[in-house]
């Protein structure tokens, strides 16, 4: 795919002729990474699921049922941070090098350089910032309306519009950090750049293939929302597939400048 300059961020580019062709080829190599190493994916998985499970126990054991809608629309938002070992997976198989599991979990610690670290620090305030509006609209919504904290408070006309709310700025939220990241946490696992320079980079994707990466958040999304019902046990596939897709999307977006 022919790639187009779309701002100058040294010492990448970043295509802007991005099409839905070029999801379904991600799509493809994803599954075909996922199938040749499974057991790192599954590891990946696994962690996310058992995390997910856990939350949901302690919500119920701390008497906060209504915090599941919240915390598990909130939960993705965590995703791309745990695909890091599996973008570094994909990045061993396009280059031909061994797939090993020293060096694929120290891809987690990134380059040395901290640059990693420092991006799963904003992965982790975003959540916790999630979760603060979600209290907010909470407190906003139900506080004086006499309805009690069950589930079958979103039942309700206050419940259901509170959802409606917390659903548009939730999604807000969700792609602005989807922006900031889709693009980013590759790079770095890809090449020796600072946090901000990924950053940046991937906000430069977003705004040159608005169309395509919208609707690659949306299958996304979707999909893992779908996978989280059956106990989180889609994610076992899911979340290594699209973790894989998602680093061939980035190779067909960020390419190295002339």
């Amino acid at each position: 795919m022919e790639a187009a300059t779309d701002a100058p961020i040294a010492p990448v580019r970043v295509a802007r002729n991005l099409r839905f062709s070029d999801l379904v080829a991600a799509l493809n190599a994803g599954f075909a990474d996922f199938i040749a190493c499974p057991q790192y994916g599954l590891f990946f998985a696994s962690i996310y699921v058992g995390a997910g499970l856990f939350l949901a126990v302690a919500l119920f054991q701390w008497g906060e049922p209504l915090w599941l809608i919240p915390a598990f629309a909130g939960f993705p938002l965590v995703a791309p941070f745990t695909a890091v070992g599996l973008y570094e997976v994909s990045r061993r198989r396009e280059a031909g090098e061994p797939v090993k599991w020293g060096a694929v979990l120290g891809a987690i610690r990134g380059k040395g350089d901290e640059q990693l670290i420092m991006m799963g620090g904003i992965v982790f305030v975003a959540f916790s910032f999630w979760m603060i509006i979600a209290h907010g609209i909470f407190a906003i919504f139900m506080a004086e309306s006499g309805v009690g904290e069950s589930l079958e408070a979103f039942t309700t006309p206050v419940g259901m519009a509170m959802l409606a709310v917390g659903t548009l700025v939730g999604a807000i939220l969700a792609l602005a950090f989807y922006a900031v990241t889709v693009m980013s946490l590759p790079m770095l696992v890809d090449r020796e750049v600072d946090f901000l320079t990924a950053i940046i980079t991937s906000l430069a994707a977003f705004r040159s293939n608005r169309p395509m990466l919208v609707i690659w958040a949306a299958i996304i999304a979707i999909a893992l929302m779908a996978a989280m019902i059956p106990a989180f046990l889609g994610l076992l596939v899911l979340l290594p597939v699209f973790g894989h897709a998602t680093w061939h999307l980035y190779r067909r977006t960020v390419r190295d400048a002339d």
